[in-house]
């Protein structure tokens, strides 16, 4: 079976007025991007998922706690989000609490209301056949597999599978206990803290203690086998990084560019500084996926992914930098996707001129005439909902930033992006910070950003 893309570049709507400048005041905020998802008046501050999983017949039997804190005082009632999944109690501190369904919106009304500021377990007893959720963009979600199953939640399938709030700007420390068949090796984020097998069952427990977004949070289940690749020289040479695949991709997986994942880690560390989690695993599925996608501490790629060649080694190195620009750094608004995709994207050319091939500068103007090419109807800054995961958000993104490194020099340029990753490690990051940021830092007037930014029209770059 050949799965649908995971995410979708899409044409976009009919076009509105070009004005010259888009003003980083009040943009699209969420709501605009995921309609219906999430809920402001509450953080959650860990979740803890506990599921049963039949994979024959698609059933889950879940338990999730989420430790909470009210925003407001007092919170009478607040909202999660979970889709189709079929709620059977729900416990506000160990007393039942009310709770109503309106499509994907679970409305939980606690005996007494909650006192800002102090936290609250919430419990929520759940089960059915999980299926993907529809936004703007497309599906995204539970997804099963001819044998087996992913997990691709950006950036509205959380709920698919689990009760939350689902909000980018909303991290929390996970704990994620799946048990299902002990034919089946099960992959989650963070560190696997424990298994236990009981007769035909085994149940597998990850945690990941540093903050993660809602969309970032994943399950993998499959017949895997498991590599772990050897240590080597770097700063980050020792950090675990597991490989998970088919028995029958054995060979390809050991030949193939799956095995420059610790050169990589390097390279990267070297640019952005520390890598930011406890460890990295790499699911390759058996099926054929369009495009790869990454998780906190993971990423997910389709058998067609393990094959030489510099289109999937830089999708690879592509999924590696997410886990600085994206999971460790993560955008609190959706308008800002590409603080994720463009600094990935220029990992890539990073990657290959580190790594003995092309140049940096010469893949990013390549780009740069392409992106010339094409119509000039988005603004990076805020691209709508039918174009945040465009191509050229991708790449004009990538491009800025090629730009600035030869603006400013590598001997700055790469300061302050290890200055950024510390600066927000684990926290949530926007536009306008970076701008005030990187000018500050690097000495340069902040509307130098503008044309990139704020301009549909592609600005004038050197030859």
């Amino acid at each position: 079976m050949v799965k649908r893309a995971l995410r979708r570049i899409l044409p976009g709507l009919a076009d509105e007025p070009d004005p010259a400048r888009r003003d980083l005041g009040p943009l699209a905020d969420n709501e605009a991007y995921v309609p219906g998802h999430g809920d402001p008046s509450y953080a959650v501050r860990s979740y803890d998922l506990d599921l049963t999983l039949k994979l024959a017949g698609n059933h889950v039997q879940g338990r999730a706690e989420l430790l909470i804190e009210p925003l407001v005082d007092p919170l009478p009632r607040l909202q999660l989000d979970l889709h189709g999944l079929k709620v059977t109690s729900v416990t506000v501190d160990g007393r039942p609490a009310k709770h109503s369904r309106r499509g994907d919106r679970l409305t939980v009304t606690p005996r007494q209301p909650l006192k800002g500021g102090q936290e609250s377990l919430l419990v929520v007893h759940y089960s059915g056949n999980p299926s993907q959720v529809r936004g703007l963009d497309g599906l995204a979600g539970w997804e099963e597999l001819d044998d087996g199953l992913i997990v691709a939640s950006q950036p509205h399938g959380a709920p698919s599978w689990f009760p939350c709030n689902d909000r980018p700007d909303d991290k929390a420390a996970y704990r994620i206990a799946v048990t299902t068949d002990s034919g089946y090796r099960v992959v989650a984020n963070g560190s696997l803290v424990e298994t236990r097998r009981r007769s035909s069952r085994t149940t597998w427990v990850y945690e990941q203690p540093e903050p993660m977004a809602t969309y970032l949070a994943t399950v993998q289940v499959g017949r895997y086998d498991t590599l772990d690749l050897e240590p080597g020289p770097g700063p980050d040479g020792l950090v675990p990084i597991r490989l998970h695949y088919p028995a029958a991709l054995t060979r390809q997986v050991a030949a193939g560019p799956m095995m420059r994942h610790r050169a990589m880690l390097n390279t990267f560390t070297e640019a952005f500084g520390p890598y930011p989690f406890a460890r990295y695993d790499v699911v390759i599925t058996p099926d054929v996926l369009e495009i790869p996608l990454e998780a906190q501490t993971l990423s997910i790629f389709g058998s067609n992914f393990a094959r030489p060649g510099w289109q999937q080694e830089r999708l690879i190195a592509h999924e590696l930098a997410h886990q600085w620009f994206g999971n460790s750094l993560t955008l609190g608004q959706w308008r800002d996707i590409w603080l994720h995709e463009g600094f990935a994207c220029w990992s890539e050319w990073l990657w290959s001129e580190r790594s003995g091939g092309r140049r940096a500068a010469d893949l990013a103007r390549e780009h740069y005439r392409g992106l010339a090419d094409k119509p000039q109807d988005l603004y990076l800054v805020d691209p709508t909902p039918q174009l945040m995961f465009d191509d050229r958000v991708y790449k004009r993104g990538g491009v800025l930033l090629q730009a600035l490194r030869e603006h400013v020099g590598d001997g700055a340029f790469f300061a302050f992006l290890r200055t950024w990753c510390e600066r927000y490690r684990y926290g949530t990051i926007t536009t306008p910070a970076f701008v005030a940021e990187a000018a500050a830092d690097l000495g340069i007037a902040p509307d130098w950003f503008d044309p990139w930014l704020q301009h549909k029209t592609l600005p004038e770059w050197g030859s």
